[in-house]
C-alpha cells in the first residue's frame, strides 16, 4: 500500500476517534470522496491497525443505527424554516 494512503488512513482514524464525526463530515475535512473514506476505514484500516479498526467500526455502526433519526431531524429543520 502507498505511504500516502497509509498516512491518510491513520489521519482519518485519529480524526474519527477524536470527534466521532460521520463519514460525510470526514470526507469534507480530508477533501476525498465518501467512498474513499469508507474504504479507508472499513478495509484498509483492518490491515494497518486492527485495534483501531474495532473502535472505528463501533462508531460507524452507531452512526448507521441512528441515521434514520438524523434524517428525520434534518427534514424537520428544513420545513420549520
Amino acid at each position: 500500500m502507498n505511504k500516502k494512503i497509509i498516512n491518510r488512513v491513520i489521519d482519518e482514524t485519529e480524526y474519527i476517534l477524536k470527534t466521532n464525526n460521520t463519514i460525510r463530515e470526514i470526507a469534507k475535512v480530508f477533501d476525498v470522496s465518501k467512498s474513499t473514506v469508507h474504504k479507508d476505514l472499513h478495509e484498509r484500516l483492518k490491515d494497518i491497525n486492527y485495534a483501531n479498526y474495532l473502535k472505528v467500526d463501533k462508531i460507524l455502526k452507531y452512526h448507521t443505527d441512528i441515521r434514520h433519526i438524523r434524517g428525520g431531524e434534518s427534514t424537520k429543520r428544513k420545513y420549520l424554516m
